[in-house]
């Protein structure tokens, strides 16, 4: 009630002022539209809001422009555009448009219109599509559905427009869900946040850049709004970022590269002369081997002589017990020369072991000299699994540690067989000690019975003869037998050695594959620390390339709609497309249409 009195008394107060003032302002208003209209105004700024609607679908509809002056000195001014129609947003003054050329007269610090366009296009392609439930269907199919639904939203380059806002302008996208009708959203190129009790997913597309995005919600009797658009150049500049200690990293990285080539040009050196140690090794253990061998072939011809030595010595012994009275002069003299063939025959084989054992011994320190170089590095498995995790060639790395694993099984090997080769030449020693001191008492003894052929008492020689040459047999057959086992040691070290070779021999294959591996594992290493030298520069230029690409604070902007327009600030572009709802819906959610206002209107805002 008291506020309809207040509006009877202010249309009261109206009614006494309304023909002075319309008098007095129609009066003012022709003399000011009289001396605007001769004097020109000018702006110092202008901005363009571009208005677009798409179907649901993303094709374009409808399209206005809404443009803004910021007036420095009022009075008639001029714009372009090829609209099709245009109205004054600022106040009640008419304006003129004359093909694309608009003139109007502004009176106010900001003066805005709209103009209407047909036919011209946006400056990206924007494509929306639906799938419910695995199938794409239409907008108008989808109301009031229920089920799995997938929106794409693609946006490219329009090629029918300029390219100067596709190129410098960034795209947000919003979609706004209802989530009583939209659950379990998802995306992933996207940023979903509540707005209210709803959710929005915003997707952002920069400038130059052509993109897809997909969401996907389960829907419960599908409505959907409007998806808004808005595109603009980005408000600020992108300050570089402080790169220091990235490329104090990139610097270490390079430097430790450099550092891992020259480890790994060391290791190529230790592998090579690792490989020339093993090509060492394998020809000392071939050459042990085959002289191992042949010792243990001449055996058995070393074990059947000494065997007939010792008969013969039991059947001389034997004789001369039993027939040394009977026993003529030339009996005695063939004896004798038969005493001179045997020592002469020790003699030989004497000076053939004693060759022997010159050999063995240089071979058994040539392979000892080689195994001892192998290296006795001790690799734990948490070692060599680090080794295999790291960016090294995994065939080279496995080559590196299967030639690691023979080496050190050669090496025990060797370890647990040393002290059998170390026992060798102490026999062979042995048994040429033994063998001199028989062929040196066997000749004693030949050359006695050649003194005692001289001598008038033959028998008491023949006596301590026989006394000899019965001890001489007994003590050779306990040399025959240490001979035996002898020849049976070497024959099994002949055949164990064998083994041994062959592992030799595999540890000289794999150290020469390993040095090929490691050589190219040098040269790869080598190839990275060149490419990772100058990796600090790349670093920055990729950064400053980057930040060139995004940083669009130096744009100037130009007119959506004419090149002729000037003192443009800003371009901005609103779009949305057309919501899936009812018709009903629809109708409810377009405002209405003000209606004109005209003084009385501003007057009764004044006390609203």
């Amino acid at each position: 009630m008291m506020r309809f009195k207040r509006l009877i008394a202010v249309l009261m107060v109206g009614l006494l002022v309304i023909q002075p003032l319309s008098a007095s302002s129609a009066a003012g208003d022709s003399s000011s539209e009289k001396k605007d209209s001769q004097n020109k105004g000018s702006y110092s700024e202008k901005n363009e809001v571009v208005y677009a609607t798409l179907d649901a679908t993303g094709d374009q509809e409808a399209m206005y422009v809404v443009n803004n002056f910021t007036v420095d000195k009022p009075g008639k001014m001029v714009d372009y555009g090829s609209y099709t129609s245009i109205e004054n947003l600022t106040n009640l003054t008419d304006i003129e448009q004359n093909d694309n050329k608009v003139t109007f007269n502004a009176t106010g610090d900001q003066f805005y219109y709209q103009g209407n366009l047909e036919g011209q296009s946006l400056p990206w392609d924007i494509n929306v599509s639906y799938t419910l439930n695995g199938k794409k269907l239409p907008p108008e199919k989808l109301l009031g559905k229920d089920g799995q639904l997938e929106i794409h939203i693609e946006t490219k380059a329009n090629e029918k427009a300029r390219s100067t806002f596709f190129k410098n302008y960034m795209l947000q996208i919003s979609v706004p869900l209802n989530t009583d009708i939209f659950q379990n959203i998802k995306t992933k190129n996207g940023m979903i946040a509540s707005a209210g009790k709803n959710k929005q997913v915003t997707f952002t597309v920069m400038p130059g850049k052509e993109e897809n995005f997909v969401v996907k919600a389960d829907v419960n009797d599908l409505e959907m709004e409007s998806i808004k658009i808005n595109a603009m150049p980005p408000s600020m500049s992108i300050d570089k970022p402080n790169a220091g200690n990235m490329k104090n990293d990139m610097k270490s990285l390079s430097d430790a590269t450099a550092q891992i080539n020259k480890a790994v040009g060391k290791l190529n050196e230790g592998i090579a002369e690792l490989n020339d140690g093993a090509v060492r090794l394998q020809e000392g253990s071939a050459s042990y081997k085959k002289g191992i061998n042949k010792l243990a072939d001449q055996s058995s011809k070393l074990i059947a002589g000494s065997k007939e030595i010792g008969e013969a010595l039991e059947n001389i012994s034997q004789s001369l017990g039993s027939s040394s009275n009977g026993m003529n002069i030339g009996k005695f003299k063939e004896l004798q020369n038969g005493l001179t063939a045997i020592a002469n025959g020790l003699k030989k084989t004497e000076e053939g072991l004693s060759s022997l054992k010159a050999n063995y011994a240089k071979a058994f320190t040539t392979l000892d000299q080689s195994i001892g170089a192998v290296p006795a590095y001790d690799i734990s498995k948490k070692e060599i699994q680090k080794l295999k995790k790291s960016n090294a060639d995994p065939e080279v790395v496995n080559k590196l540690i299967e030639t690691y694993q023979k080496a050190q099984t050669a090496k025990g090997t060797y370890s647990k067989v040393k002290k059998a080769f170390k026992a060798v030449n102490p026999t062979l020693e042995g048994v040429i000690s033994s063998l001199q001191k028989i062929q040196t008492n066997i000749q004693t003894m030949a050359d006695k019975l050649g003194q005692s052929l001289n001598n008038t008492k033959l028998d008491e020689s023949m006596k301590k003869l026989q006394q000899g040459l019965s001890k001489l047999s007994s003590n050779y057959n306990t040399f025959h037998s240490g001979l035996s086992d002898y020849t049976n040691g070497v024959a099994e070290l002949s055949s164990s050695y064998s083994k041994l070779h062959s592992g030799v021999t595999e540890l000289t294959n794999g150290t020469n594959e390993l040095e090929n591996g490691v050589n190219e594992l040098h040269k790869g290493t080598g190839e990275l620390a060149e490419s990772t030298d100058d990796l600090p520069d790349q670093m920055q230029s990729e950064i400053d390339q980057m930040m060139n690409k995004y940083d669009k604070s130096d744009f100037d902007p130009v007119s959506y709609v004419s090149s002729k327009n000037n003192k443009v600030k800003n371009v901005q572009f609103v779009i949305k497309t057309e919501s899936i709802k009812k018709e009903e819906d629809k109708q409810e959610d377009q405002p209405k249409e003000e209606a004109e206002k005209g003084f009385w209107d501003r007057l009764l805002n004044l006390f609203r």
